[in-house]
């Protein structure tokens, strides 16, 4: 089967769509061709867009395949970026990925943040009394990342520099002058780290980046500035999934004796739900290097690849009853699940490019112990609603909390 035989979208051009329709654009498109995959044009492109394991299996395990001018410049730019161990391919992204494992994995990374977090957080909410908790979660995140990183207070204390490590993010689904303001704080941003390199603390990870040898030479400055922000960007964009973690027990207070009392297990199986049910990371994409036959798709060399992520965590055919909040559903970062691929799929050492699931469970469940355990707080009425069109998505009021006193 060669792509002229999947169904084609006939808009002439579907950038608008997507953009108007954001995580629904693939799943709906697919539900309505009747199958997993069709053609379509993004940005003058032709592309193939996937919903469902096989086009998860296809990214996250096919061999012929690169990331290398997958993505659109401005989202590049704004998350991984040029020289990025994400953007690498072969040898050296396995050699300079195993930094990242050691760090993020098979280190205490997400012990340490996630301890330093929830004293940090509940702290900050004490003295407030009142939050919005995706900015205070946020901001709180980027401060803790940054003297995990190993960089002292002329950066953690730096407010301009916090908020800029959430626009990165945030900014990814947008397009025109507040996309080229995001693009410009992070170009400030790294200016600012690269100046500040020689301050990291010996020993730190920041540190063991920027004197980390490729070719027998430290990373030049510039990539050591990209990976160090690799390491901070994606810390600091878990603040969305608490966000969602505080509007499920606002709108569902019962669950909230449930996680006071929950084991750490249960408290984990409760964040994975969260993550399939939270609209997080819409889609990822790749280039065909080669011809690849794929579970009987023959693809040409130089094709332009998308699967959806989000579509397929939400299929009656891979959840039961998917609208449903279960955190007994058993799913888990530790498998191989190419149905639950909420920051990617794939082995965690070779095809997976997002090995940080481990620190980002770690600090939800460090959320929602400041949430359920450390603090009592109010929630005003509010909008609470998600849009599916806005990327990243995020509830609508960002979770107000009013009130907020310690937990006697």
């Amino acid at each position: 089967m060669t792509p002229d035989s999947l169904p084609r979208d006939p808009a002439p051009d579907a950038t608008l769509a997507l953009l108007r329709q954001g995580y629904r654009f693939i799943p709906d498109r697919c539900a309505r061709f009747g199958g997993d995959a069709f053609r379509t044009r993004l940005l003058g492109r032709e592309v193939l867009c996937f919903s469902g394991p096989r086009g998860v299996r296809l990214l996250y395990g096919a061999g012929g395949l690169t990331r290398q001018g997958a993505m659109p410049p401005t989202v590049l730019r704004l998350l991984q970026d040029k020289g990025s161990v994400q953007q690498q391919e072969g040898a050296a992204h396995r050699h300079r990925k195993a930094l990242f494992l050691r760090l993020l994995v098979e280190e205490e990374a997400g012990e340490t943040l996630a301890t330093d977090f929830r004293r940090a957080w509940a702290e900050r909410l004490r003295q407030q009394g009142e939050t919005r908790v995706l900015d205070s979660a946020s901001d709180t995140l980027a401060e803790v990342a940054c003297r995990w990183v190993g960089f002292g207070p002329q950066i953690s204390a730096d407010a301009d520099l916090r908020r800029a490590l959430y626009v990165m993010s945030a900014r990814t689904g947008s397009v025109g002058p507040r996309v080229l303001m995001a693009l410009l704080r992070r170009r400030r941003v790294e200016r600012r780290l690269a100046r500040a390199l020689d301050t990291l603390a010996p020993g730190s990870p920041g540190h063991r980046i920027a004197r980390f040898a490729e070719d027998g030479r430290p990373l030049p400055p510039e990539v050591a500035v990209v990976e160090i922000l690799n390491l901070l960007r994606p810390i600091v964009a878990v603040g969305r999934y608490i966000a969602f973690a505080a509007r499920i027990v606002v709108e569902e207070p019962r669950w909230i004796p449930w996680l006071r009392a929950a084991e750490d297990p249960e408290l984990e199986a409760f964040c994975e739900e969260l993550r399939r049910t939270s609209p997080f990371f819409p889609m990822t994409a790749a280039l065909t290097t080669r011809p690849v036959r794929h579970e009987g798709l023959d693809l040409p060399e130089g094709q332009w690849l998308l699967a959806d992520l989000w579509g397929p965590m939400q299929a009656a055919s891979a959840f039961a009853r998917p609208e449903d909040f279960d955190p007994a559903r058993g799913q888990s970062w530790r498998g191989q699940d190419s149905a639950f691929a909420p920051q990617g799929a794939g082995d965690l050492a070779s095809t997976h490019r997002c090995p940080g699931e481990k620190v980002t469970l770690a600090l939800m469940a460090a959320g929602l112990k400041v949430l359920c355990r450390d603090l009592d707080w109010h929630a005003p009425p509010q909008d609470l609603s998600v849009a599916l069109n806005r990327v990243p998505a995020r509830p609508e009021s960002g979770v107000i909390l009013s009130g907020i006193t310690p937990r006697a």
